[in-house]
């Protein structure tokens, strides 16, 4: 069961997080049924009430896309969440629109209510079983129990990739290639940009291994330094870096780094973050478990030089 105190800020390194719930209320023949999501509050700047008359425009490039509505300085895109998911929404009255800020865009995302905000471990976060990861493409990255119901955590990079081709596979002549062969771990949850991931650092001369999530990278990363440890050699020696997303199932990216960095033997290998949470405001969060750079995603191309330079210097 979930704790749900929120008192005390949340230190970093520490594989807790605080998750926003909110739910979807899906039209049906027997009445509405009721779907519940959950969103790292790291993404969500607010909570806003929807503007009467929102409605999806006939040009709209998605059929999610309700247009862009006012909000203080800014002009607001905002997506209807359950369109995108394949639903008919049930209209209620008050309809909220969460403002997200994640992969440097705004974004207002319209659901049917939202509830609380629970504090969690990520070692509570189940990854999502197989039938669920091919649901919309694997928009789910993993389950809930909150307080004796499931809540899904959704993956709304996902949503802005359809929306915006943020994702589009990029030109592999863009990809710097390697002089000699480097060896990189990449860990994250998101089936398709580990696809995208392995493509482009196999494409800049890296032998690539990937995982899930971050405690099957740190699974690897013990069975490394045993190896190391028994021939008497550097951890370096066997892997020149590992790329780790932040929000991941069991172990996220900011408690493997100072897991990592705090280990006498694996402290000495470079750790690259890239995650959509990475921002001006957020950056200190990396620093603190001395991360050795932290690239936002969707920057796939930029990833690559970032992490020949780090392995450079560290050198």
């Amino acid at each position: 069961m979930a704790a749900t105190d929120t008192g005390i800020l949340l230190e970093t390194g520490t594989n807790e997080l605080e998750i926003i719930e909110f739910f979807v209320d899906e039209r049906t023949p027997d009445g509405p049924l009721r779907h519940h999501f959950g969103v790292n509050v790291a993404k969500v700047l607010e909570v806003v009430e929807a503007p009467e008359g929102l409605a999806p425009s006939p040009a709209a490039g998605h059929p999610s896309f309700l247009g862009a509505i006012p909000l203080r300085d800014l002009i607001l895109p905002v997506v209807d969440l359950a369109v995108w998911l394949g639903m008919e929404r049930q209209p209620n009255r008050n309809e909220p629109i969460i403002v997200t800020e994640f992969n440097n865009t705004i974004t207002g995302f319209l659901v049917s209510g939202v509830t609380m905000i629970h504090r969690v471990n990520w070692t509570a976060v189940e990854p999502p079983s197989h039938f669920v990861a091919n649901m919309r493409e694997n928009c789910i990255t993993g389950t809930l129990d909150l307080d004796g119901h499931f809540a899904l955590l959704l993956d709304l990079e996902l949503a802005l990739s359809e929306l915006d081709k943020t994702y589009a596979v990029h030109d592999p002549a863009v990809i710097p290639k390697a002089e000699e062969r480097f060896r990189a771990l990449v860990a994250d949850d998101s089936t398709s940009v580990r696809q995208l991931l392995r493509q482009n650092f196999e494409t800049a001369n890296f032998e690539v291994r990937v995982v899930n999530d971050g405690q099957e990278a740190w699974e690897a990363l013990v069975e490394i330094r045993g190896q190391a440890v028994r021939e008497g050699r550097s951890v370096t020696d066997y892997l020149d870096v590992l790329v780790s997303d932040v929000e991941m199932p069991r172990l996220d990216g900011y408690t493997l780094t100072r897991r990592i960095k705090e280990d006498k033997d694996l402290s000495r290998l470079p750790v690259v973050l890239f995650s959509s949470l990475i921002s001006k405001g957020l950056r200190h969060k990396g620093e603190a478990v001395k991360a050795d750079d932290q690239v936002t995603k969707p920057e796939f191309a930029t990833l690559t030089e970032r992490v020949l330079a780090v392995i450079r210097s560290r050198r």
